[in-house]
């Protein structure tokens, strides 16, 4: 959640948001009084929204009586990804490049001020990295994807983002400060390859570039702190290809 709580809030709606919150976080199934403690909610109240939430499928009841996520779940993450419009051929791209390159290759877009991955086509020469995923928000200060759409921003929208956004640390290597990412970008020029040296993950590196007149990005990653010239000039050329598509 994020800006200021509006005056207007409707109380159930956000019980049961929370509700399919701390199911979705648990790394088991829960019941109903778990529930209810997670979320500071007394009993009465749970199971009612629980109920709610299994007969419109967003909770699923097991036979023990725990709780875990429902189908509709799916259904509306399915629908989320459909929702963003993506560009013309951009998962036979991202394909090719990873088959070409050997590295996960990625199509990313900014939404809200918030970075969303949309598309992955994984490669055996990167390393698996579970927050960027399809579907999943990430962070646009610590990523090449990020960097590289950030980088296409005015000066004044970009702090917005930021600022917005918040600039957490995944590593040591990670900018700390708005004024840290404005001096990495700054000789960097709009539609160049944006690189990050272990910023999101020890270790790993990504390389990431807007595909020209759109507002999508494409990026790979790689095992150890550098991108092989190969890789990088692969993923100028699957930019190239989206562009003319």
């Amino acid at each position: 959640m994020t800006g200021e709580q509006p005056s207007d809030l409707i109380r159930s709606v956000s019980r049961a948001l929370r509700v399919l919150e701390e199911v979705a976080r648990a790394d088991r199934p829960l019941s109903v009084k778990v529930i209810a403690r997670r979320c500071g909610l007394n009993l009465s109240t749970s199971y009612h929204l629980v109920r709610t939430l299994c007969y419109e499928g967003y909770l699923h009841r097991r036979p023990d009586g725990d709780y875990l996520l429902g189908s509709q779940v799916a259904e509306r993450f399915h629908e989320m990804l459909g929702a963003f419009e993506r560009p013309p051929m951009a998962s036979a791209v991202l394909r090719h490049l990873a088959a070409d390159s050997g590295h996960t290759a990625y199509l990313a877009q900014l939404a809200e001020g918030r970075l969303i991955v949309v598309d992955v086509a994984e490669g055996p020469r990167s390393p698996w990295l579970e927050d960027l995923q399809a579907g999943l928000e990430t962070a646009p200060h610590a990523t090449a994807l990020g960097k590289a759409l950030l980088l296409a921003l005015p000066s004044r929208v970009r702090r917005g983002v930021l600022t917005g956004y918040g600039l957490r640390r995944f590593t040591p290597s990670t900018p700390s400060s708005v004024e840290d990412l404005e001096e990495e970008l700054a000789g960097l020029r709009p539609g160049q390859v944006v690189e990050e040296h272990g910023q999101f993950r020890d270790q790993v590196a990504c390389a990431g570039a807007v595909v020209p007149g759109t507002q999508w990005a494409i990026g790979i990653s790689a095992r150890g702190l550098t991108i092989p010239p190969r890789a990088a000039a692969r993923l100028g050329a699957a930019v190239r290809d989206l562009a003319r598509a």
